[in-house]
């Protein structure tokens, strides 16, 4: 029973389909999918079970393989032009919101992208953060709906994407050098919506697939790990995940009581391959069940 769940999980990964209640939902959790095999395989050594020791063995052969990091990891070759420190964070309902507006001032990132920013979360931002980020393009909504992208530089507002929950855009100015940023919060792929949630993240993958050439900032919570078919398609637009460029692949982001002794990362910072990536840290916050992740980047000239 161990060997078939775990295999099933494995078949739809190399498939590349994510349309299967559990199987989406476990995916994210692939790499943990070694504990339940490397027991199979030792209670088939304990049976002289042979045909099980083999099928354990290629399971973990395969876990081993999918396990490895998702995506380019090639250095841009053009001339920096800027230093850009970027956060996201999912504040849960605005629970995190206290937690998060310190960490903010002790960072003191660029651009900041906040997911489930509710009526009072947004207010907060904007009484502890309005002169320090003078600039914002916000959703305004009660609950998981809202969210606000803050920064230092100038935006220009764009439509953002269509979502459940709000997925807001903006055009930043960054020393004459426009960046695209696109805040990203599609539906979780619960038992009943899986649809909503791939179609939505297939909305971001259109986003970034049409920047245009113009460099891109697609950052939030994704719902889904690199080990989800529709999250690589996004990577696969020549988004780049800065946490797998500073090596932090795996570092998990949720959720928050676990980690980071066990969960998934589904929080990102993708960039264009404009970008290169200098360092990755994951924060924890009180009041929210997922870590922030903040980033430093640096934007290149185009080679």
């Amino acid at each position: 029973m161990l060997l078939a769940g775990t295999s099933t999980v494995l078949a739809c990964r190399a498939a590349g389909t994510d349309a299967l209640t559990p199987v989406t939902q476990l995916l994210a959790f692939l790499p943990w999918l070694l504990v339940p095999t490397a027991l199979a395989l030792l209670l088939a050594l304990l049976a002289r079970w042979r045909p099980g020791m083999v099928w354990a063995l290629l399971v973990l052969a395969f876990l081993a393989w999918f396990i490895e990091p998702y995506g380019k990891v090639d250095e841009p070759g053009g001339t920096p032009l800027a230093e850009l420190r970027v956060l996201t964070s999912n504040v849960e309902f605005g629970r995190g919101t206290a937690a998060l507006v310190p960490e903010i001032r002790r960072h003191g990132p660029d651009i900041v992208f906040v997911e489930e920013c509710e009526y009072a979360c947004q207010a907060t931002l904007r009484r502890e953060l309005g002169t320090a980020y003078p600039y914002r393009q916000a959703v305004v909504a009660g609950g998981s709906q809202g969210s606000v992208v803050l920064s230092r530089l100038p935006l220009t507002g764009t439509d953002g994407v269509k979502g459940e929950m709000g997925m807001p855009g903006a055009i930043a100015d960054v020393r004459g050098h426009d960046v695209r940023l696109q805040l990203a919060h599609p539906m979780p792929p619960l038992p009943g919506q899986v649809g909503v949630w791939r179609r939505e993240l297939g909305r971001l993958r259109s986003a970034a697939a049409g920047r245009a050439g113009t460099p891109m900032i697609l950052a939030g919570d994704f719902n889904a790990s690199q080990d989800h078919a529709a999250f690589r398609r996004i990577l696969d637009t020549g988004l780049r995940d800065t946490a797998r460029l500073a090596e932090h692949d795996r570092t998990p982001s949720w959720p928050a009581r676990t980690t980071p002794a066990f969960g998934v990362q589904i929080d990102h910072v993708l960039v264009s391959e404009d970008f290169s990536a200098n360092s990755a840290r994951f924060l924890d916050l009180a009041g929210t069940d997922h870590r922030a992740l903040l980033v430093d980047i640096t934007l290149h000239r185009r080679g």
